[in-house]
């Protein structure tokens, strides 16, 4: 089915003008649709159906999840078509359309509004920090359990269980060729294990959280603040701190994910300090203090898991993320790694930091 043809299956208004590619997302496949006169625009995504095994699920939970924050803005007299997303259903009702293989989802375009890959100031920083702390906020008391639409996604003990079966499988023969890469996982085995208990035993609560909040899913207004979290397909429960730990990853990294020349990577302090102050002008609260106590640990934890993931995936023959080169998803490891070091050498910092903000 052709892509004007797959687009005319969702209930949008106006008539279609156009439609092309949008970015180039690592996971799924996005295009704008463009409407003539003054009806809105639309996002239509392809969902990756091998990332994301459920797709009837991951949408069920993206439209519970939106329906309940667009009563809480529209109670505080926000705007909800443009603070957060608003699904598009199909002609026949349905959230998604399927035409085998591929599952697809229409949004409405925000428009006047930006993303970011790098956060260029503290300002910036902050703002996000709030933005993803309103977020979590508005879902406190969000009432039914969510779809798992990855399995373990940020469970470190899930993690390594499929990092162990990757490399007994080898099936690519690369494991001779990372073993200094293979150390790094290994030594911080126990750390890792030790922290995904206190998930377990109850210590650090479950919570609905984004789980992939990098600042390119933040979505910003022309002046600098804080629309709405999108990508919306990976929100489902777990520790607030992940939310925070792995928009920490993205925020203070001083260089790029895939970056070839590691001197550029490194953890900005004065960012970290920018994103908490902002987080916790929302969150400090409502946080217990346990979470306070490993919140700057987040940070650790979920580069360390980048790591992780980004290893077994070269070794597993990179299915998981889109590369441009062979060695791509290798490149992404070291980077991540040389931005995990940077966070360990400054980890008490970090921990003075949050207590000072939690004060």
């Amino acid at each position: 089915m052709e892509i004007t043809d797959i687009a005319k299956q969702f209930a949008f208004q106006g008539e279609m003008e156009s439609i092309r590619p949008l970015g180039e997302g690592f996971i799924n496949d996005t295009f704008i649709l463009k409407t003539k006169d003054s009806s809105p625009n639309y996002i239509l995504q392809r969902k990756n159906h091998n990332v994301f095994p459920d797709v009837p699920g991951m949408m069920d939970n993206i439209v519970k999840v939106t329906a309940h924050m667009k009563s809480k803005i529209i109670a505080r007299g926000g705007d909800p078509m443009r603070e957060t997303l608003t699904v598009v259903f199909t002609r026949d009702g349905m959230p998604y359309f399927y035409d085998e293989p591929n599952y697809w989802a229409m949004s409405v375009f925000i428009e006047e509004s930006v993303t970011i890959d790098n956060a260029s100031s503290l300002d910036l920083c902050y703002k996000g920090g709030q933005g993803i702390g309103r977020f979590q906020k508005m879902l406190a008391d969000y009432p039914e359990p969510l779809n798992e639409t990855i399995k373990g996604f940020h469970n470190i003990r899930f993690r390594y269980e499929q990092w162990d079966d990757t490399l007994k499988r080898d099936k690519f023969g690369l494991v001779k060729t990372v073993q200094e890469e293979i150390k790094w996982v290994e030594d911080r085995r126990r750390q890792m294990l030790d922290f995904w208990k206190l998930v377990e035993d109850g210590s650090l609560p479950m919570r609905v959280t984004h789980n992939d909040t990098k600042l390119s899913n933040v979505l910003f207004d022309k002046d600098g603040n804080v629309l709405c979290m999108i990508d919306l397909d990976t929100c489902m429960s777990s520790t607030a701190l992940n939310d925070v730990g792995d928009a920490l990853r993205s925020y203070t990294n001083t260089g790029a994910e895939d970056d070839q020349d590691l001197t550029n990577v490194s953890m900005d302090i004065e960012r970290f300090r920018a994103y908490v102050g902002g987080y916790l002008s929302e969150m400090k609260d409502s946080l217990n203090d346990c979470e306070k106590e490993w919140l700057a640990f987040s940070a650790i934890y979920i580069t360390f898991e980048q790591v992780l993931r980004f290893l077994m995936d070269y070794i597993d023959g990179s299915t998981y993320w889109k590369i441009q080169y062979p060695t791509h998803t290798l490149v992404r490891t070291r980077a991540q790694y040389a931005l995990l070091q940077s966070m360990e050498a400054q980890y008490e910092e970090m921990k003075r930091i949050v207590a000072d903000l939690c004060r």
